[in-house]
């Protein structure tokens, strides 16, 4: 891994001397380093190429924030099939598990192959206006249907494999991966699902109905989720992975399935999925996860 892009959370700015520091690493051991407009500017650089066609050109990305910055990276990386390493400068941190002690050993581990790579899957899903595509993009944790205003019921029919599950009332609908099952599916109640499970989860945002509760089907499942007539003149919106978002109108269907690309994640030696949610999450701990 010769060709290292690198991406860095803006707001707030990461630290200069984290990044320099990084910068001078990477290029004392032979690569060529890849940056952006904002991260050149921070470490008094120019940039040789934009955001876009960084991927294109490294063998591995490094992202220095939380995961709101990985997700951003992985909607432009997922396309080349290049490895992202996480690195946590944020408060949760599900993505990015890497901490800035672990860094430099993790790197070094990473360029000599040492580092098991997870393949995490990828949702595709598709906007559709009289049977006219309007959009279609891949995600990494969620898609979410709901109201700007607060307080507002949203009425939705889905269907899995051209079969009707259910009707929602709801304050709005989460159609999450196993990645995401940790975001914003878990705040509304739905369950934990490991990385490697082959699922999906639908969970309602406080749904009129008390029975209406999160459930997980298949990944091979093909999901269609209708925004009904009685929400015509209604402001709702998908937003995608907390940061993309579109208008859907009255009658409008959006189309959900298992992508066919996948973002690659690179593991912390020594880490694992369990040990980041006991941490994450505050599981156990003390005398009792001692005694195990």
């Amino acid at each position: 891994m010769k060709n290292v892009g690198l991406f860095c959370k803006q707001r707030p700015a990461v630290s200069q001397k984290v990044v320099s520091d990084l910068a001078q690493w990477l290029r004392a051991k032979g690569c060529n380093l890849y940056v952006d407009q904002s991260t050149a500017k921070l470490i008094g650089e120019t940039a040789p190429c934009s955001q876009e066609e960084i991927p294109a050109r490294a063998d591995l990305l490094i992202v220095l924030g939380g995961d709101g910055t990985l997700l951003s990276v992985a909607h432009i990386a997922h396309p080349h099939d290049v490895p992202v390493l996480g690195v946590n400068l944020g408060s949760l941190g599900f993505l990015t598990e890497t901490t800035l002690d672990d860094l430099y050993p993790t790197l070094q581990s990473t360029l000599a192959g040492e580092c098991k790579i997870e393949r995490r899957m990828l949702l595709n899903a598709s906007l559709w206006r009289d049977e006219t595509k309007l959009h279609d993009f891949n995600i990494l944790n969620e898609i979410v249907i709901n109201k700007s205003a607060l307080a507002r019921i949203v009425n939705l029919t889905v269907q899995v494999d051209e079969q009707l599950m259910t009707s929602y009332r709801a304050d709005g609908l989460i159609i999450a991966t196993p990645t995401g099952s940790t975001a914003y599916s878990l705040s509304a109640g739905g369950p934990i699902i490991h990385p490697s499970m082959h699922a999906l989860v639908l969970s309602p945002i406080c749904p009129f109905t008390l029975t209406n509760r999160p459930i997980v089907i298949p990944d091979t499942s093909k999901i269609q989720v209708q925004l009904t007539k009685r929400n015509e003149d209604e402001d709702v919106g998908i937003t995608l992975d907390g940061k993309m978002g579109y208008a859907m109108k009255s009658g409008d269907i959006l189309k959900a399935e298992k992508a066919r690309v996948s973002v690659r994640l690179i593991q912390a030696p020594g880490k694992n999925y369990y040990q980041t949610l006991r941490k994450k999450l505050h599981w156990g701990g003390g005398a009792a996860e001692n005694k195990i």
